[in-house]
């Protein structure tokens, strides 16, 4: 079913040619600037884990991951969903150390998911994680990362801009910070997605914090597995999309739960059956490391940075026949 968007008059910013340099030099330039403002290491990291293992990210737990047998291991294969879990257990076994972390490139399926200008079933992300002391445990050490990660975007689209002189999508470095009881204090009669796109038309670098839990409505603002963020102490990086005319998020981040807020987000999620699972019962027992981490989406920068409409326009995927028709009579290429 097509949901695409193409606004009136728009015109793919760069020829086909032009758009996979583009592409290259923001895949390239990103890590470098990220790395160096988190003080992150590249490592290698898993396609697909065992389904046994529950290393997998479960999303908001209804998603089904793609599964197969592989009959000379014994053992069901589950394609990620990211690597939320997976980062946590690696900076453990690699020897990581506080104040270090790692990043990879994070190529995922989401077979559920619902298509349209900004989703695919292909996601493609840089995720990262580093270790913290317990004392990081706090919303200023959140913000100040924050603050560097959109410092990296934006140092990212300013040399794009160098090399690609017709491009001139900017990129505030001054973030806002908000609640999402805020937002919804705020707004209370929108959705939590026209909240969002309403404050960030204002504001147009802002990370929305504390997502996972139940507003004052009795709601929450969306949904956030119960098992790696600290629902208190997440959030979301939002920019403003010139092209769409909407909010775009560009990461989703936090620092991750200990015992304490496992313990307490299993129940409240009603996902207590998890706590068996090899990497529950690590944490539990404290036995892996403080850290925060995060996932930013390598085909929404791109669309971001260059300005573009479709997320088709910078990845690769499958798309329903409507929106290829309609990309086709617009003149913009689906890769």
């Amino acid at each position: 079913m097509s949901r695409i968007t193409i606004p009136q008059g728009y015109r793919p910013p760069l020829s086909g040619y032009e758009m996979q340099r583009a592409i290259e030099f923001i895949k390239r330039i990103f890590p470098q600037e990220l790395s160096c403002a988190l003080n992150l290491r590249r490592v290698s990291a898993p396609l697909f884990v065992d389904e046994a293992s529950g290393l997998n990210d479960n999303l908001n737990g209804v998603e089904r991951p793609v599964s197969f047998d592989i009959p000379d291991v014994g053992a069901t294969g589950q394609v990620v969903h990211s690597l939320a879990k997976w980062k946590r257990l690696a900076l453990l076994r690699y020897g990581f150390r506080p104040g270090k972390g790692l990043y990879t490139d994070m190529n995922a399926i989401r077979r559920d998911e619902v298509v349209d200008n900004l989703h695919s079933i292909y996601v493609d992300q840089w995720d990262w994680e580093k270790i913290i002391e317990p004392s990081d445990r706090n919303a200023a050490y959140l913000q100040a990362t924050v603050r560097a990660i959109a410092g990296a975007i934006a140092d990212t689209a300013d040399a794009l801009g160098v090399a690609f002189p017709g491009l001139h999508q900017h990129v505030s470095r001054d973030v806002t910070f908000v609640t999402t009881q805020e937002l919804e204090d705020r707004y209370p009669d929108l959705t939590g997605s026209e909240r969002e796109t309403a404050f960030v038309r204002e504001h147009p670098t802002t990370f929305l914090m504390q997502i996972g839990g139940k507003l004052r409505s009795g709601k929450p603002h969306d949904g956030r597995a119960p098992d790696y963020d600290d629902w208190q102490l997440n959030g979301d990086l939002l920019v403003w999309n010139d092209v769409l005319g909407r909010s775009l998020e560009l990461s989703s981040m936090g620092i991750r739960v200990d015992a304490a807020s496992l313990d307490r987000q299993l129940t409240l999620a009603g996902c207590d059956d998890r706590r068996d699972l090899p990497f529950h019962r690590m944490l539990l027992a404290g036995q892996l490391p403080q850290t925060m981490g995060g996932g930013i989406g390598q085909s929404r920068l791109c669309m971001q940075l260059i300005g573009t409409c479709h997320i088709g326009e910078v990845q690769c995927s499958l798309w329903d026949a409507a929106t290829r028709d309609a990309c086709q009579a617009a003149g913009i290429t689906l890769l």
